[in-house]
């Protein structure tokens, strides 16, 4: 679930790709880069830890040129290691190449062995580098991009949204399911392309609308050109991404993500009441939920758990002992709010249950009576092969429990999950659209011991005008 971002600007792009990339920070701890062109040279720098950590304002006058991408890791495929930090780049017949991908292949062993066999040799551990492979063996056997992102979206599976740049020009484009989030932004003196809208906010651009799955966009000092390089028969676009990883102040496949946690609040009310002194979210992540279950009830919102906002997010921290001490440094407990109260305690999702349990166990030594947890996700089954980097299914607690063990071994007074139905209403776009595969063991694609389909697919050539208009296709 990394960030992704790029831009094309006359007025230079360093500092643009920085700040876009600090709004993209909730995807990606890990490592931070970028990579930039001058019309004669890519300049690049990355490294581990936080945006804010890697780039200094020295290194960023470095960073020249006019086009660039960056990218924010979070690891699901390769390890912790500094030759898997995107941008990735290369030279290949006198053109510079640099690429950064959000998402995560289902096929990576396969093709990476095909490749070893014939002779590749791999720098990295990650799945990025199969696409940029796939990408520069077919560029410099045709000579044609549009062709290479072809044979991309027919070798790949899984998800992936890949910005990438030779020789200054931008090319950005997206799975043909549309899993993974991907738009498109006008900024001062040129385009964008970032894995969310609010980098496009960042930078005080105006957000023109999502890439379309299986899209090609190209962007240079001339503007943009989209191509349709292939179209799905349904889409499955990632459900997470509405529940937790976005930001609420997200748009996302043309909806406004707070606007769905905020619906399923309310709904969370309907399917389960309960009569309460006060509701309370788990900071940040269910703040959205909160509001809305409290707007809907009429029982007040109040906050009892203080977010140390200096912590990141221990959903995505590498190990089980780390998320356990974090999470008492990240909340502390609002003894004032909680004493002899019965509350309603709002939050996105529970994947381990360690967490809930220990900000229960907090909530109750700090005086409260009750503790009825609200959740706005329903039970979280299932692995994800797809990029959210999920634990195994022994690790999952819901995997093998119903919800009543699940509230048992949390020790909450009553527990309620928002059902699946409920969720895809609140965000409309048809439970078609979208990929459950962590809430029902039934992916959107074949994955090796797993329930899943196989999406028809079929390749198309047509652009689009300058102006993002009416679509036409090519002779």
């Amino acid at each position: 679930m990394c960030g992704i971002v790029g831009i094309v600007d006359a007025g230079g792009v360093s500092i643009q790709l920085y700040y876009a990339m600090y709004a993209l920070q909730h995807r990606g701890q890990e490592s931070a880069g970028i990579s930039t062109f001058d019309g004669t040279t890519l300049y690049k720098f990355k490294g581990q830890g936080l945006v804010a950590d890697v780039f200094s304002p020295a290194v960023l006058e470095d960073l020249k040129g006019n086009a660039g991408i960056g990218h924010v890791r979070y690891p699901t495929t390769g390890f912790n290691l500094p030759e898997n930090i995107q941008p990735l780049n290369f030279q290949f017949k006198e053109h510079s190449f640099s690429l950064a991908h959000n998402g995560n292949l289902v096929n990576t062993k396969e093709l990476r062995s095909e490749y070893e066999q014939s002779g590749q040799i791999f720098t990295t551990t990650t799945d990025t580098e199969i696409v940029a492979r796939i990408l520069i063996d077919e560029i410099s056997e045709s000579g044609s991009v549009e062709d290479a992102v072809h044979m991309c979206m027919r070798r790949l599976q899984g998800s992936y949204s890949v910005v990438m740049m030779i020789d200054g020009v931008l090319y950005a484009f997206r799975d043909p399911l549309g899993i993974k989030p991907f738009c498109i932004g006008k900024t001062e003196q040129g385009y964008m392309v970032a894995s969310e809208s609010v980098a496009v906010d960042a930078l005080d651009g105006t957000f023109l609308r999502d890439i379309k799955p299986g899209e090609l966009v190209r962007i240079d000092n001339a503007g943009i050109r989209c191509t349709q390089i292939a179209v799905a028969g349904t889409y499955a676009h990632c459900i997470f991404e509405y529940i937790y990883f976005s930001r609420a102040d997200s748009v996302i496949d043309g909806v406004l993500v707070y606007d769905v946690r905020r619906t399923i609040g309310g709904k969370l009310y309907d399917e389960d009441p309960v009569a309460a002194d006060a509701v309370s979210p788990v900071p940040d992540s269910g703040v959205a939920y909160a509001i809305g279950y409290a707007r809907h009830s009429g029982i007040p919102y109040a906050e009892s758990l203080m977010k140390n906002r200096y912590m990141g997010r221990t959903f995505i921290m590498p190990s089980q002992k780390q998320r356990e001490r974090a999470v008492r440094i990240k909340l502390n407990p609002i003894p004032a709010h909680l004493v002899d109260k019965s509350i309603v305690l709002v939050d996105d999702s529970i994947v381990r249950g360690t967490t809930s349990k220990r900000i229960i166990d907090m909530m109750r030594e700090a005086g409260a009576r009750e503790v009825h947890v609200r959740i706005g996700s329903p039970q979280i089954k299932a692995p994800c092969y797809l990029g959210v980097d999920m634990p195994t299914r022994q690790e999952l607690i819901a995997s093998d429990k119903v919800e009543e063990e699940v509230r048992r071994s949390i020790t909450a007074t009553s527990l309620h999950h928002v059902s699946l139905e409920a969720l895809i209403e609140a965000i409309g776009c048809g439970r078609e659209h979208l990929c459950t595969g962590c809430l029902t063991g039934c992916y959107p694609l074949p994955i090796e011991g797993e329930q899943g389909k196989t999406p028809q697919i079929d390749f198309v050539a047509g652009t689009y005008q300058a102006n993002l208009g009416s679509f036409e296709t090519e002779s």
